[in-house]
């Protein structure tokens, strides 16, 4: 079942935005979606009947231009939004994810992931993370890790929380959407090379963070971000060039009406461009590949409430639109 929100003017920043839609019944395919919520099918309007989203970034430079001639063009057969199904609006290669970005956000975590038999008071610890944040913008060291496409849905479907998830909750974070090829680029570079930006929640399962059974090898992403639809994506891609101040957007993330999370972009620590450039420096970025630039501070280990059945998630960006998602209780047995 799918949670949309309520319509609201603009869906986004700019002109338009790209879009994965479905009619019932009918196949996912490219869209170029206008403010006023008109849709164009850009299989036709680009005359290519197996054309995906993926499919455009791999020749964004190009398409670009044509993608603003068909928004600015009144002759272009358009129809409405309503009714259509709002699918991620990318299918990456690579997810290229960001943690510990936002500077409250970590000090929150170093308090609340407090180690066994740490019992420092609060204060001094969250000098010790303040004290590590500051000495890896110093050395330029972001923190990317690495999560599976497969972790991927939509931004209106539901959300299953596994059973074996104890403490399931949500991150919502900017998420770049790269345009072209990018390895070993510097900063500027690496901001050239960003096609545009949505919205991702990346959800995690705080009990199975760490290892506990081999505390030196220390966090375990894979079991404890990638399960299936633990990433709402969307709904839109919009143009980097609609974002006029991406270091400046405001990252907003509801539970049931009650606002959670609520802070500046302003408040990483690396830029976007410079998480880019860092994922350069040791892999090679595609077209449509997706990097998650961390989530800030106000999630549910904050707040001593983690996600369960029922739970509504509202999360939105600035210029991005919203996304909206139900949490529902793996069936079991």
């Amino acid at each position: 079942m799918s949670v949309k929100p309520e319509p609201t003017s603009p869906l986004f920043a700019g002109p338009f935005a790209l879009a994965t839609l479905s009619a019932p019944g009918g196949p996912a395919f490219p869209a170029l979606v206008t403010s006023d919520s008109r849709v164009t099918d850009l299989r036709a309007a680009l005359s290519d009947g197996t054309l995906t989203i993926r499919g455009l970034l791999d020749d964004w430079e190009s398409v670009l231009p044509r993608l603003r001639d068909l928004a600015a063009d009144r002759t272009v057969e358009r129809r409405p939004l309503d009714g259509l199904r709002v699918h991620a609006p990318v299918e990456p290669r690579q997810v290229f994810q960001s943690g510990a970005n936002y500077r409250q956000h970590v000090i929150d975590l170093h308090v609340a992931h407090r180690a066994p038999g740490d019992d420092r008071p609060e204060e001094e610890r969250r000098a010790e993370a303040a004290e590590i944040m500051d000495r890896r913008a110093a050395e330029d060291l972001p923190y990317v890790f690495i999560g599976l496409p497969s972790a991927i849905t939509g931004p209106y479907d539901d959300v299953v929380l596994p059973a074996w998830a104890e403490k399931p909750d949500w991150e919502l974070e900017l998420a770049v959407v790269i345009g072209r090829p990018a390895h070993r680029v510097g900063v500027a570079e690496a901001a050239d090379c960003i096609a545009g930006y949505t919205i991702a929640n990346d959800l995690t399962d705080r009990a199975t963070v760490f290892r506990r059974d081999m505390p030196a090898i220390g966090t375990d992403w894979l079991r404890s971000k990638n399960a299936p639809g633990f990433t709402p994506l969307g709904p839109w891609l919009v143009p980097a060039e609609s974002i006029a101040h991406p270091g400046d957007l405001r990252v907003t993330l509801k539970l049931n009406g009650e606002t959670m999370q609520d802070e500046s972009t302003k408040d990483m620590v690396f830029d976007a461009a410079r998480v880019v450039a860092y994922a350069s420096r040791t892999a090679r970025l595609l077209p449509g590949d997706l990097v998650l630039t961390g989530s800030p501070a106000g999630n549910g280990m904050h707040w001593g409430r983690l996600l369960r059945d029922g739970d509504v998630m509202e999360g939105s960006v600035t210029g991005l639109g919203v996304q909206r998602t139900r949490c529902v209780a793996e069936a079991t047995p």
